[in-house]
């Protein structure tokens, strides 16, 4: 194997890499971006969710992909542990569909129809074809079919370029001796867990070895530790992407990386007890790619069978590896936005996603604590709001600049929408923490000037404390779980902190001229008033952001929705508000000054 083998064995890995990826970016924009709500929809149980992963990374040609969607969806509440272990069984399942695909260069025959279902004459054909779609049509749909079919083409380009270019190795003693000892299942496993790492594809790295089998010299024994460790090797983008995640979402991302290890080491206990006592008659034999393809298949499916009465098993050990720490306050490490995700755009802005909850998670910690603060002004806790408030605002920078990378992808309406929305939500959640931290500096004032409230303000400004805490709790969950019905909630109540203020602030002055409070006190709670009306503002514009969601046409216009809410045409709106008019605004009322 000379250079310009070399070179031809570069150029060949590099099409087929691309061909993979543009392929599987394209059933992705195909999808719509909906594949998080699929999964959402088909997980009520274990085995809805093996068949939810499998098809989902059949489609989409990368478990590794699948496991950072489902670790978003686990970072952000809206899936839970057991339901994540079904889907990323299924996700090992899956990722076998490239192999059985390539096989098909096995076929023989002169039967025409086998001959037409043989990548030599599909990969032009659909290249051609997904050319034609690609260039002269405008439609995102047909585009998205063409992406797909050139993806195919050129994939299989690049594995016939592979196959040609190794083949001179069939005659060498160096190369025969190299695979002679990956037959060790240690160097085995390693090699197939290093390959995949460097490719972060399993499919891509089982297809490599498909186009090493036309030399003959990829034996059964050398080539089932490769393809056991390029099992393991694929673990590796969720682990990175489940850094600075929520405790669930690492613990999902173990869940692959035991799942695969156990699995391995079971299979090759059975295996080599089996050969070194009864013996395995074809251990030595040649493996073709229909051999490969099989028993990557076959591995798979049998793992994932054994397992499935076991998901606890694995959840518990997860569970064990990442334990409870029990206080949420600490969670202030940063999430990692690994751009290495942008290949698959709708994985790349779950991850975002991710990270604003953290942001919004941060966000509401803040002012949970922040009135409190204003009688006790605790040091430690002050410390800690600061240390979140950082966060937040980093978050902002790096969520942002994420965002604006992802946006200069190709990306469909869809994603391209959600990024527009992420870059509204940092903005408001922002915002919302910047208002709870001028509270918390208004604790600073009050102690050092020793500035009381009255305990008619105290009343009031705990009521509207709780109000404030239960907007920002809807406002925060409704975008946590898009979900346009928790957020009709949000715009009532926000209606009635309007309301409660303009009492409360009415009362201060009142208070003020009769002399009840000082005018350094009055000052401060008339500030702090403020704040928390514009936390409720803020948290109004992100409900009004997740119900357009809901509105399919884009013409969605938030001013006309409040417009006709508060004209009191809506008769669900007129009940919630009167719901929360009993809760928080008559209490006040009844209160004397």
């Amino acid at each position: 194997m000379d250079i310009f083998s070399v070179i031809s064995l570069a150029g060949g890995i590099a099409l087929f890499l691309y061909g993979m990826s543009i392929m599987g970016s394209g059933l992705e924009k195909l999808a719509g971006g909906k594949m998080e709500g699929i999964l959402k929809k088909l997980t009520s149980t274990t085995v809805m969710a093996v068949i939810s992963g499998a098809v989902l990374t059949g489609l989409i040609q990368s478990s590794a992909a699948t496991t950072v969607i489902v670790i978003g969806l686990v970072n952000s509440g809206i899936m839970q542990l057991p339901q994540a272990i079904g889907v990323i069984m299924g996700a090992n399942i899956g990722t076998t569909v490239t192999g059985q695909i390539i096989r098909l260069s096995d076929l023989g025959g002169d039967n025409l129809f086998l001959q037409l279902l043989k990548p030599t004459t599909l990969a032009p054909v659909f290249a051609f074809i997904g050319a034609i779609l690609f260039v002269f049509f405008k439609a995102p749909g047909k585009r998205n079919i063409g992406q797909i079919l050139v993806g195919f083409g050129v994939l299989f380009t690049g594995m016939f370029t592979m196959e040609n270019a190794v083949a001179p190795l069939k005659d060498s003693p160096l190369f025969l001796e190299l695979f002679s000892s990956l037959q060790n299942p240690i160097l085995g496993i390693l090699a197939g867990a290093l390959v995949t790492i460097a490719i972060q594809s399993s499919s891509a790295s089982v297809g490599i070895l498909q186009a090493l089998s036309t030399t003959g010299a990829v034996t059964w024994g050398s080539a089932i530790p490769i393809i056991l460790g390029q099992n393991i090797g694929t673990c590796s983008t969720p682990l990175i992407a489940s850094i600075g995640a929520s405790k669930g979402a690492k613990r999902a991302a173990f869940v692959h990386l035991y799942f695969n290890i156990i699995g391995t080491v079971i299979f090759m206990s059975v295996l080599y007890g089996i050969r070194y006592t009864v013996g395995v008659p074809f251990w030595n034999d040649v493996m073709n790619r229909g051999d490969i393809a099989n028993f990557h298949t076959f591995f798979n499916v049998v793992t994932t069978l054994l397992f499935i009465p076991f998901t606890k098993v694995l959840a518990r050990l997860a569970t064990l590896t990442i334990p409870d720490k029990g206080d949420e306050a600490l969670d202030n490490e940063m999430p990692v936005l690994d751009e290495r995700l942008f290949g698959s755009p709708a994985v790349a802005i779950q991850q975002a996603h991710g990270a604003v909850e953290k942001m919004a998670r941060n966000a509401r910690l803040n002012y949970e604590v922040a009135v409190p603060l204003l009688y006790d002004h605790n040091l430690e806790t002050i410390a800690q709001v600061n240390a979140r408030e950082d966060i937040v605002d980093k978050l902002e920078y790096y969520i942002g600049n994420y965002l604006v990378k992802i946006a200069d992808r190709e990306l469909s309406e869809t994603e391209s929408r959600k990024v527009s929305d992420l870059l509204a939500y940092i903005t408001e959640f922002e915002r919302i923490g910047d208002y709870a931290i001028n509270v918390v500096e208004r604790s600073g004032e009050i102690f050092d000037k020793e500035i009381t409230f009255s305990e008619s303000a105290q009343y009031e400004l705990n009521v509207l404390d709780e109000a404030i805490k239960e907007i920002i709790h809807l406002a925060e969950k409704s975008f946590r779980h898009s979900d346009a019905e928790l957020a009709a909630s949000v715009e009532p109540l926000e209606e009635t902190i309007d309301s409660i203020c303009e009492l409360l602030h009415s009362r201060h002055i009142e208070r003020l001229q009769n002399g009840q409070c000082a005018i350094r006190s009055g000052v401060v709670f008339l500030e702090v008033l403020t704040n928390l009306e514009r936390i409720a503002d803020h948290c109004s514009n992100i409900a009004a952001r997740v119900i357009g969601n809901e509105n399919d046409d884009g013409d969605f216009d938030a001013h006309e929705m409040r417009r006709k809410l508060h004209d009191g045409y809506v008769e669900d709106y007129n009940d919630r508000l009167a719901s929360y008019e009993l809760k928080y605004l008559s209490p006040i009322r009844q209160e004397k000054i």
